[in-house]
């Protein structure tokens, strides 16, 4: 039992599963949406809540895998990331390609018993969140192909119960795209110089530390004018348009915060944009109510 649970723990290290929070809120963003036009309720069912988190969770964790085993060359010499428990051995190579390959076979099947259309788009979806850890090799627009990656979950909540794609769905994921890609650029800034000695292409190792501040801020501005346009083309009600301003609010004092200090990434970063997800699916919530 003990072993069991220690397996679990490392298993949560190397997913940081408490991090779902970043996708999740706009997930159910797009159900609840999509719930209230299709059945003029927020409401979308038992089965699609069930359904939706376990696709959900697969796909974050086949991507958090795929990245951690194909990163493995770059990671164990960075010293932040040479104690996750794919690089010092507590998960070994064939152990992290069964767990990615489970939670691959979990999504697709998962989405099988959704609807068609989330059926034959599971196969290109895991092809994007499998090939974002090749994109710092050879491009600095790894921060938007994460972006992609997260971006993608409010298009499959749309789908989930609607079966098709509605304009206002990719108006919120192209939000999350540059939100994701502006803090990514932030959270990048505490690499720049081993990033400089591997060869790797981010933002801030190739443009430095004062110009990824500049393009995250700009990032960020478009990731809020998104939110804006999705609220309007969802006709959303007062209380959206209030959950946008208040997601800017946020993402400006995350710039502020570091800005003054780089040594509180880790604070802007998880607890900021933690905040920003639930606080925006609140207030969405509250104007469909």
């Amino acid at each position: 039992m003990t072993k069991f649970i220690q397996i679990l723990k490392d298993i949560n290290e190397l997913i940081v599963f408490k991090h779902s929070v970043f996708a999740l809120p706009f997930i159910f963003i797009a159900m609840i949406v999509a719930s209230k036009i299709i059945n003029d309720s927020i409401w979308f069912g038992w089965e699609l809540l069930i359904l939706g988190t376990l696709c959900a969770v697969s796909a974050r964790n086949f991507a958090m895998g795929a990245n951690r085993y194909l990163d493995r060359d770059i990671d164990k010499d960075n010293p932040r990331c040479a104690s996750r428990p794919s690089v010092d051995g507590r998960i070994g190579r064939g152990n992290l390609l069964l767990f990615i390959w489970i939670n691959a076979l979990i999504f697709v099947v998962v989405a099988y018993f959704i609807n068609s259309l989330a059926f034959w788009l599971s196969f290109p979806i895991l092809l994007v969140l499998g090939a974002y850890s090749y994109f710092k090799r050879f491009s600095s627009l790894a921060h938007v192909m994460l972006g992609v990656c997260l971006g993608l979950s409010p298009i499959a909540g749309a789908i989930a119960v609607l079966a098709y794609i509605p304009l206002w769905s990719i108006l919120l994921s192209c939000g999350v795209i540059f939100w994701v890609a502006g803090f990514d650029i932030l959270y990048s800034l505490q690499d720049m110089e081993y990033d400089k000695k591997m060869g790797l292409f981010s933002i801030p190792s190739i443009y430095g530390a004062k110009a990824s501040m500049f393009i995250c801020a700009l990032f960020h501005f478009l990731a809020v004018l998104f939110w804006l346009l999705f609220a309007i083309s969802a006709n959303l009600g007062v209380a959206a348009f209030i959950g946008v301003i208040i997601s800017a609010i946020i993402l400006y004092f995350e710039h502020r915060i570091v800005r003054r200090d780089f040594s509180k990434i880790d604070r802007a970063f998880f607890t900021l944009n933690g905040y920003l997800g639930i606080i925006f699916f609140v207030f969405v919530l509250v104007s469909l109510w």
